[in-house]
């Protein structure tokens, strides 16, 4: 176990699966005291499990990032449980992907609700704990969908992109408070998600268009949510870093320079 969170208090959402499960478990592995939420609780429960056996500190918190009041019970379960909040990770969200003129309304309203609205939710309880005792870090998730243009996305990259406006909008207001807000921009990531809906044409264009060929894991996510959250980035504010292989770098590319 790692003590450069030893005596933190940090919130993981979406911490049952995938990059929120590894984010949990890492920051455990570092000291900190860490809250699981999810609106799965028994996933959440088993995350929680597993950092226990390795000898880490953390509770599940079942949440709907859509409700206030339940966030507002989530950042009281958290102050009651380990004490003031330090740092939250605003990983919970949701993906779809549908053709524009295929995409109904319906699927926008959720995507806006749960991406931006959840993400506001969150990030404004935690902001007014935070500010109430004398700061901390606020890391939201954006896609790099919240880049560029990737087909079937509208309104995907319509919650993403208001995620990257929304942090820089949070990291001015906020300075105040002392308190920073970050975001990451993952690219395609091995979770149960993309090994479930990535078909085979869809992962051998991933690997031809990010640079280092591969899907990036969800720990290397959850390293770079370490450093926001850290001392190391006390002076990183309203940035959003992209996790993505060098994917959104990157433009035409050929073996046989000759051919340019």
């Amino acid at each position: 176990m790692g003590e450069r969170f030893k005596n933190r208090v940090v919130i993981v959402t979406g911490a049952g699966t995938g990059i929120g499960a590894a984010t949990a478990r890492r920051f455990a592995a570092e000291g900190a005291a860490v809250v699981c939420a999810d609106i799965d609780e028994a996933s959440a429960q088993a995350v929680c499990a597993e950092i226990a056996a390795a000898g880490g500190k953390a509770a599940a918190c079942c949440v709907d990032i859509r409700k206030p009041p339940a966030v507002d019970a989530m950042i009281a379960f958290t102050r009651s449980r380990y004490g003031p909040l330090n740092a939250i990770v605003n990983n919970a969200g949701m993906g779809a992907q549908k053709d524009f003129l295929d995409t109904p309304l319906e699927m926008l309203h959720a995507m806006l609700e749960i991406n931006v609205v959840g993400t506001f939710i969150c990030a404004q309880a935690a902001a007014r704990e935070m500010a109430a005792h004398g700061g901390g870090a606020i890391i939201n998730f954006s896609s790099h969908s919240g880049f560029l243009g990737s087909s079937g996305r509208a309104a995907y990259a319509a919650s993403k992109s208001g995620i990257i406006g929304m942090t820089r909008v949070m990291a001015v207001d906020l300075a105040k408070h002392n308190i920073r807000v970050n975001a990451i921009a993952p690219g395609p990531i091995d979770v149960p998600r993309s090994r479930k809906q990535h078909v085979d044409e869809r992962r051998e264009a991933w690997q031809h268009a990010v640079p280092l060929a591969r899907y990036g894991k969800p720990e290397e996510v959850a390293g770079v949510a370490l450093f926001l959250a850290s001392d190391d980035a006390s002076y990183v504010n309203g940035q959003t870093i992209a996790v993505d292989g060098g994917f959104t770098a990157a433009g035409l590319r050929v073996k046989d320079l000759r051919v340019l």
